[in-house]
């Protein structure tokens, strides 16, 4: 779920996932309430009812603690999918570590597709995300999908990436730069720096690379150990989401 949809989008947005929808095999339809929307209850319950599709996948803002029960009292399977945390960072304002001898960061057009699937793989292939909630989402195909849209978006608008002196890869970031916000889409250490303090370096590596005032990032409530490290640099949470999966009948 992107930045704009989470906080910014005036109206509920509803789509359909085709990529997700061919990889396991079921309709999938992506359905998403921004903070700023103001969506009712109602709309949603409208919304839900419309779609055809074998899932539906809603998130909308933790603050609405009454949806939860009204959508599970419909004629969907109701499940609680994970919670999303947002948050945000002024651009030059981040606490930066002191800079390390001989290593590099730039953003690079090319990086090699067997890295970016292995950086995935440790990132998020224990901590899974909402797929792995569902019993009707192969859990594989969920990171395999995962790994499919990084290399993806790595090869249409490149990695902020961090060499040691040797000029191996410690470290890599996917961003996508918008008018008002930069949003950090992957970042990740390789597993061998895992520990060290690379994550920073990336992380100024990143606000270097900045074309805007405000650097934005989410994360899965759960990973309690990346969020440490984002409070640590400077960032501040703004905002939770949560996802509910809604499963028609069979």
């Amino acid at each position: 779920m992107s930045w704009y949809e989470a906080l910014e989008a005036g109206e509920l947005a509803v789509r359909p996932s085709v990529d997700a929808a061919k990889r396991f095999g079921v309709a999938i339809d992506r359905m998403s309430v921004s903070a700023s929307a103001g969506t009712p209850l109602a709309e949603v319950l409208a919304a839900v009812e419309k779609s055809t599709a074998d899932v539906i996948v809603l998130r909308y803002p933790a603050r609405e603690t009454t949806w939860f029960a009204a959508l599970a009292s419909g004629p969907r399977q109701a499940l609680l999918a994970d919670t999303v945390v947002c948050w945000a960072l002024p651009v030059g304002k981040g606490r930066r570590p002191a800079p390390l001898a001989g290593f590099s960061t730039q953003i690079e057009a090319d990086v090699d597709d067997d890295q970016v699937d292995d950086l995935v793989a440790d990132v998020f292939g224990d901590s899974g995300n909402h797929y792995c909630s569902n019993p009707v989402f192969d859990r594989a195909k969920a990171l395999a999908g995962r790994q499919e849209w990084a290399r993806r978006r790595i090869a249409d608008a490149g990695a902020v990436v961090l060499r040691g002196p040797d000029r191996r890869v410690l470290a890599l970031a996917a961003l996508d730069q918008q008018r008002s916000w930069t949003e950090i889409q992957l970042a990740g250490v390789v597993p061998a720096e895992q520990g060290r303090g690379r994550y920073g370096h990336l992380l100024a590596a990143v606000e270097d690379a900045c074309t805007t005032r405000r650097l934005v990032v989410t994360a899965q409530a759960h990973q309690t150990g990346i969020q440490r490290i984002w409070s640590r640099y400077g960032f501040e949470p703004v905002h939770n989401l949560l996802t509910v999966h809604l499963v028609a009948a069979t």
